[in-house]
């Protein structure tokens, strides 16, 4: 039995994560942390997720949690993780780090985003980026996962066969994104209320939101030469789901059957990776609730690759990647807990 620690559970990605989590019966939930619902019992806050009826959220108190759990998802705040995160990790056990504060290898690029200092570069430099696609191996000898973000997953996922074959120019990459409200967080913000966003569209963080630098460090590492991408999100007026366009210049007049098959090949035997026919597009209505990312692909009449991806920015954005982490750490067949089909209508 593996018992599973979840510090910050009353978001939205906690939530998730129980609902995942209560499918698989090697992993038993001994604890659940909420600063501001400490002592409420779950179903106050998720009714949906009755499993876990009778289960209080407790405090973080790290003393008291370390003896409770084999594996530790950090579902905290950015910054908030940096401290519980390396205290585990120091303490020999197991951790998934939700936030962002140990996805930038670099912690003066990480200061620099976050506008915070990283105070444990030491535990930092052991945390391994949890994209199993690309990742796997490492992941499944590390004790420290970075969870990816939820843009960068679209983004990485869509460029990864293309930068590796060496099929498309590395300057001028522009990634175009879409993501459901939910991606801001379950918290009480004007700006997310339904008046201010039902019938709505925009773009935020324009040329300053803080996964460009995170997107940028995976696909130099791909490409093995620096990448400085162009990134744009936007806030689609629907729940959950993430779509990203991505354009890049093809090398050599490559064609699309030779593209597609790159792809095809590249992601063999990939369950959460989905390449779709020529001429076929990702819907996020088709990946909603899912632990899939969906890829299609079109070459414009100027030799622009156009890539699309789509995923469900909870779950292959966030929780559901983060059991399929905890899955290869600890030897579980990856699709463990996972095979989560699209909701429709």
């Amino acid at each position: 039995m593996i018992n599973a620690v979840i510090c910050g559970a009353s978001g939205y990605t906690g939530s998730e994560l129980l609902r995942i989590l209560a499918s698989i019966p090697e992993v038993e939930v001994t604890a659940l942390t909420s600063e501001q619902s400490a002592g409420k019992e779950i179903t106050e806050l998720f009714p949906h997720l009755s499993a876990y009826k009778g289960v209080r959220f407790e405090p973080l108190n790290m003393n008291v949690l370390v003896g409770r759990g084999d594996i530790f998802f950090l579902a905290l705040p950015h910054s908030a993780s940096q401290e519980a995160v390396e205290y585990f990790h120091s303490h020999g056990k197991k951790a998934i780090d939700l936030s962002a504060d140990y996805r930038l290898k670099d912690p003066l690029v990480y200061e620099r985003w976050y506008k915070t200092k990283h105070h444990f570069p030491h535990t930092l430099s052991h945390a391994v980026y949890g994209l199993p696609e690309l990742y796997r191996q490492y992941i499944k000898n590390s004790s420290l996962i970075a969870n990816p973000g939820c843009y960068p997953t679209t983004a990485i996922l869509a460029l990864y066969p293309a930068l590796k074959q060496k099929i498309i120019e590395t300057e001028h990459i522009v990634i175009d994104s879409k993501s459901g409200v939910s991606g801001a967080g379950r918290k009480s913000d004007v700006t997310y209320s339904f008046c201010e966003i039902a019938d709505g569209f925009k773009a935020y963080g324009v040329a300053s939101h803080r996964h460009t630098p995170e997107i940028d460090q995976e696909l130099s590492l791909i490409a093995e030469s620096p990448v400085k991408v162009t990134f744009t999100p936007h806030l689609l007026p629907v729940t959950r789901g993430m779509l990203s366009t991505v354009y890049a210049q093809l090398k050599g007049g490559t064609s699309l059957d030779a593209v597609h098959s790159i792809y095809k090949e590249a992601y063999e035997g990939e369950p959460f990776v989905d390449v779709l026919p020529i001429g076929k597009y990702p819907d996020i209505r088709n990946v909603r609730g899912t632990n899939i990312c969906q890829i299609g692909m079109a070459i414009s009449e100027n030799g622009t690759l156009i890539i699309i991806s789509a995923i469900d920015n909870l779950v292959k954005g966030a929780s559901g990647q983060a059991v399929q982490n905890m899955n290869v750490m600890f030897g579980l067949d990856e699709t463990t807990g996972l095979g989560l089909l699209p909701v429709l209508p």
